[in-house]
């Protein structure tokens, strides 16, 4: 078996794996006693700020590792590579607002990302895993600020 099989094998594996947490805790806000639910919105939103910050690192090594790109395009990446985690970390100041901040910047990443993995050479696969990873992602971000409101 050739390394790209299996670097895409596990690529899959990890990032299903990494929106688990996304999805039981949205599941948890629909289910939970009500005077429990802002523990799980809580997590939530920490564990959105963990991930939306990680995507910003992606570019970071992507940058460093890449011998091709163009000093501008090094600079490019490099500013990009920061803007997430400041995005996430501004959730946190917007109250109500953080969810709306969060699943703005994953929308925003995925869109950086279209352009940016052309210049790192990323193979195609790997956007569309960023595309259903992000999908679902924003989906349990709405869903559990939904049933924050429903519920709530």
């Amino acid at each position: 078996m050739n390394n790209h099989f299996l670097n895409r094998r596990l690529a899959y594996r990890i990032g299903v794996a990494g929106t688990l947490p996304f999805l039981i805790l949205m599941l948890a806000c629909w289910l939970v006693q009500i005077d429990s639910l802002a523990y799980f919105l809580r997590g939530q939103l920490a564990y959105g700020i963990a991930i939306l910050s990680f995507l910003g690192g992606v570019h970071w090594s992507a940058a460093l590792l890449s011998g091709e790109l163009s000093e501008e395009q090094t600079r490019k990446a490099f500013v990009w590579s920061v803007l997430p985690p400041v995005i996430a970390w501004s959730a946190t100041l917007m109250g109500g607002f953080g969810f709306a901040m969060l699943m703005a910047g994953f929308i925003g990443a995925y869109q950086v990302d279209k352009r940016l993995f052309a210049w790192y050479r990323m193979p195609s696969w790997f956007l569309q895993l960023r595309l259903r990873l992000t999908c679902a992602v924003v989906a349990a971000l709405a869903l559990s600020v939904i049933a924050a409101n429903v519920r709530g």
